[in-house]
This record gives structure tokens, C-alpha cells and sequence, in this order.
């Protein structure tokens, strides 16, 4: 699910639940809203993209803030199958990254799956103080070099470490390694 998608889906999800609990139907919401029926029910089910001025009408007709409506809708499971995303970034025969729970979702940590090519390797700058990567090899094995420091993990090994530093992920092997990687922000 690339930004877009994600951001159409929170805002279907949401409109509907917030919508719902005031128990409002989609008449009373498009008076209160100026904003069309159908319009209204097309968001809902994530088949619109609305302007940020539909949006604006929405939220001031709900007494909501912005952010309500575009924020992570809560959830009590959610499946992700990064092999049917688009990859977030993509270096063809080096690696893929896809973003499986990103930063928005919570605001402490994301998750991703990266899957580096025989030879290849993912560079990645610093992602501030404060911030650890959790690191699990799946398949594969994986050489993280991190400053001075250089670390191989194989699969089925969990490594941890600071990013508050350029690190590079290489694959040395003539297979292909994929792993998944949990940033934490603990500011």
C-alpha cells in the first residue's frame, strides 16, 4: 500500500466510525457538510480522493480536528503481505524496502521489509538520536556496518543497534537475504 492508498484508506475508515458514533447518517452529514451524499459514500468506501478543501468541510461539519480524520484508525489486527505492495524504494538487482507499519501509524515505531540481491547493498543515513533499530534476519544473512562497528546476522538472529549514524546493509552471499527492520523512536 504506498501513502496515497494508506492515507484514503484512514480517511474511509474513520469518516465512517466517526460518523457512525454520532450516529449520523449520510443525509444529515451532507447538510451538516455542504459536502454531496454520494461524494460522502464514495470516501467511505475508499473509492474517492478528496481535495484537501472536501476534507476541511468534513472535519468542520464532525467538530473534529484534521488529524482525527487522517490519523491510523484503531484496530485490533491488521495483515500486511509486503510481496503484493509496491516496494517503497527499489533499486533494481540491489534491494527492495517496503514499509509494512509506517511512522504515521503510531508515531514511536515502523517497520519494514527489505530484501537485498546477491552483491547488493542498502545504504541508509542516520535517523536521528534516540532511535534503535531491531533488525531480524529471515532469510539469507545480512552484514550491517555502523560507524566502526561491523556485524553479521544470519538467519534467525535479532540484532539491535543505534541509528543515529550512516549504516549500510550488504549482502555478501550469492543468495538473497530478507529481513525485517523495527525503528523505535524513544525520545
Amino acid at each position: 500500500m504506498d501513502y496515497q492508498s494508506y492515507l484514503s484508506h484512514n480517511v474511509a475508515v474513520n469518516l465512517k466510525r466517526i460518523r457512525t458514533s454520532k450516529s449520523m447518517s449520510l443525509d444529515v452529514l451532507s447538510e451538516q457538510t455542504g459536502v454531496s451524499k454520494s461524494m460522502l459514500a464514495q470516501i467511505e468506501k475508499g473509492t474517492a480522493n478528496p481535495s484537501l478543501g472536501v476534507l476541511g468541510k468534513i472535519t468542520s461539519g464532525l467538530r473534529i480536528e484534521f488529524q482525527e480524520l487522517i490519523e491510523a484508525p484503531p484496530m485490533e489486527s491488521c495483515l500486511v503481505t509486503p510481496d503484493q505492495m509496491t516496494p517503497t524504494k527499489e533499486m533494481i538487482g540491489e534491494y527492495k524496502v517496503w514499509t509494512c507499519f509506517p511512522y504515521e501509524d503510531n508515531h514511536q515505531l515502523e517497520i519494514y521489509r527489505i530484501d537485498i540481491e546477491p552483491g547488493g547493498e542498502y545504504i541508509s543515513g542516520s535517523h536521528g538520536e534516540k532511535t534503535r533499530e531491531y533488525l531480524s534476519v529471515t532469510d539469507g544473512e545480512l552484514t550491517i556496518e555502523c560507524g566502526e562497528e561491523i556485524q553479521k546476522i544470519t538467519k534467525g538472529q535479532i540484532y539491535r543497534f543505534e541509528t543515529d549514524k550512516k549504516h549500510n546493509y550488504k549482502n555478501n552471499t550469492d543468495q538473497k537475504t530478507s529481513f525485517i527492520c523495527v525503528f523505535v523512536d524513544y525520545r
